[in-house]
C-alpha cells in the first residue's frame, strides 16, 4: 500500500486492484473508513513490453512501486467516485438524465 495526499491535505491509501494483462484499478481509499462511498477509482495503462502479453497479469507490487508522485496526482485529478450514487446531479444512475 501507499499514500498520496490531496491538494486538500487529505492522505488517501492507494491500492492496485484488478490487474489485466496492460491495465490495472488504482484505488484511491478515503481515510474515514467507515464508508467505502467517498473512494476514489482510475484505470492505469501500462506501455510496459509486457503489456502485449495477453496471457501475463501485470504485478500490483511492481506498479504501486512504479507510480511517481506525478503520476499518482494525475490519476487522482482525474478519478470517479466508486459510488454512483454519490453523483454531483444525484442522479441515480439507473434513471434517464
Amino acid at each position: 500500500m501507499r499514500q498520496f495526499q490531496s491538494p486538500d491535505g487529505t492522505t488517501w491509501t492507494v491500492t492496485v486492484r484488478l490487474p489485466g494483462f496492460s491495465h490495472a484499478m488504482i484505488v484511491f481509499q478515503h481515510p474515514d473508513g467507515r464508508t467505502a462511498r467517498r473512494d476514489r477509482y482510475n484505470w492505469f495503462q501500462s506501455d510496459t513490453p509486457e503489456a502485449h502479453n495477453v496471457t501475463a497479469r501485470l504485478d500490483p507490487e511492481a506498479i504501486t512501486n512504479s507510480l511517481t508522485d506525478e503520476q499518482l496526482a494525475l490519476l487522482f485529478r482525474r478519478s470517479m467516485l466508486i459510488s454512483a450514487a454519490d453523483n454531483p446531479l444525484n442522479i441515480p444512475v439507473t434513471q434517464a438524465a
